[in-house]
């Protein structure tokens, strides 16, 4: 994935399509513990998520990731269905638990060799690899010795991507260090709906913070040694969050919601400091004695790249809990957050619950370019979770297509608003293990049949490939 030949704004093409500037990139995403299984083959040993898929009422109907979509098996296979499909590029994990089985020390050839082979498939067949280091597959030994709360993780991080840029630096030119770290720190440290399991809003906060000091040395380590070219970047989630009136107290329970799961990543990154509005609401949980002196400039260090993953958006209010509007308290992940509350999305939801709403895409694409401008934005995960049946050898999934449809247009314009947007990667190119959700949620535009690992394109596969071969949309208005 690179910037070369990319041609600034936006070209319309007759018949109402909507062309995207060349040099567009298309592609689609994965992660290493939702597709690869073989947990336990080629020197691999357990991750935070193999642990807790184990622990009983963690993860629908106790399933696991030791299978998934055997794609550590499969993955020639696989690279011809997305040379079929035309992408451009493919994001995808490493698994660290793979390339140093304790964390720390030794390093497993045999796991570099995997991703070396799948490195090299891609090229092959003129794909780009995208390369995520840490999407969530922390070693069991380093949660052992207090993960993600734990300052020495961060240098242990730095280790491995050292490790990773000297095996794949000569081939690899696109490089993120983490996948969404609110995802890490709050859904795996507050709430312990994601793994390890934990629930301690303090825990949570140290977790923000050493994952982002995790990313900075990580990046600091890969620019000593890239090549020149090479792109760094980091994966977040942005909320978008939309008030639902124009009192005060809407506008300040936004504010709030803004700052943990926003800001706390963007500010340091791109301005060198925590917002000081989310220690303030945080005072009670922490004093944030774990930012350290020289962590700021480590973690502001230039990126080249800003990924950003995006599903849904939110409706803020302030928490009352008489309103009679249906709300939820902005709980659990949501830390510092209690004067808040999410309401409902007036519009379609996916099977996930999700509401589907292109506008914040928009918004949020729109107000990167606004607040933290320079820096490209690829979009690096979008995609839905559907029922999705097989009717004679056909999955007709027209709920994702127009999904991906909205969000495509959303995205186009964008662009034609001044937002410099570099790509779009589809989430998720098969379909494979959802984390707490097993395997009930099919995010994939490539059916697969868990029982026989037969791959199936869907209609959206279908349409997708279209809008990549034509690098262009169809207006929906």
């Amino acid at each position: 994935m690179t910037s070369a030949g990319y041609a600034p704004g936006v070209g319309e093409a007759s018949s109402r399509l909507l062309a995207f500037p060349a040099g567009f990139v298309w592609g689609a995403a994965t992660a290493a513990y939702q597709i690869e299984g073989a947990v336990a083959e080629g020197g691999r040993t357990p991750s935070i998520w193999d642990t807790f898929c184990r622990v009983p009422g963690k993860v629908f109907e106790g399933q696991n990731g030791d299978v998934a979509c055997d794609h550590y098996h499969r993955y020639r296979d696989d690279v011809a269905l997305m040379a079929s499909l035309g992408l451009g590029a493919y994001r995808f994990s490493t698994s660290w638990p793979r390339i140093i089985p304790t964390g720390s020390g030794p390093v497993n050839r045999e796991g570099l060799d995997f991703y070396s082979r799948l490195v090299d498939e891609l090229l092959e067949h003129g794909i780009a690899p995208v390369l995520t280091l840490y999407h969530w597959d922390l070693p069991q030994e380093l949660e052992d010795a207090g993960g993600w709360t734990n300052r020495d993780t961060a240098y242990r991080f730095e280790e491995y991507v050292d490790v990773m840029a000297d095996a794949l630096g000569d081939r690899v030119r696109t490089w993120a260090t983490l996948n969404e770290p609110w995802c890490s720190a709050y859904l795996g440290y507050a709430c312990g709906v994601h793994a390890p399991g934990r629930s301690d809003a303090a825990d949570s906060l140290s977790a923000v913070h050493h994952l982002m000091l995790a990313h900075g040395l990580g990046a600091r380590a890969l620019r000593e040694k890239l090549p020149a070219d090479a792109q760094l970047s980091i994966t977040l989630n942005p909320v978008s969050p939309r008030p639902a009136s124009d009192s005060d107290a809407d506008r300040d329970a936004v504010r709030r919601i803004d700052g943990i799961g926003n800001r706390v990543f963007l500010e340091p990154m791109f301005r060198g400091h925590y917002p000081a509005d989310v220690i303030a609401d945080t005072a009670k949980l922490t004093d944030w004695s774990f930012v350290l002196d020289g962590d700021l400039p480590i973690i502001a260090a230039p990126i080249d790249i800003l990924g950003i993953n995006y599903y849904q958006r939110a409706i803020i209010a302030a928490y009352d809990p008489d309103d009679g509007r249906g709300g939820s308290r902005a709980e659990g992940p949501w830390v510092g957050c209690e004067s808040a509350q999410f309401l409902p999305v007036p519009a379609p939801v996916t099977t996930m619950g999700w509401p589907v709403d292109a506008s914040g895409l928009y918004d949020v694409l729109m107000r990167l370019h606004r607040d933290y401008p320079g820096v490209p934005v690829y979009i690096t995960e979008n995609g839905a979770a559907y029922d999705d049946e097989v009717v004679d050898d056909a999955i007709h999934d027209a709920d994702r297509v127009d999904y991906l449809h909205s969000h495509i247009v959303a995205t186009y314009r964008a662009i034609a608003d001044g937002a410099d947007v570099r790509g779009y990667f589809a989430w998720s190119l098969l379909d494979n293990f959802e984390w707490g959700f097993g395997y009930s949620q099919r995010f994939g535009i490539v059916h697969v049949d868990y029982e026989t690992q037969q791959r199936r394109w869907k209609d959206s596969a279908h349409w997708y490939h279209e809008v990549i071969t034509k690098n262009a949309v169809q207006d929906g208005e």
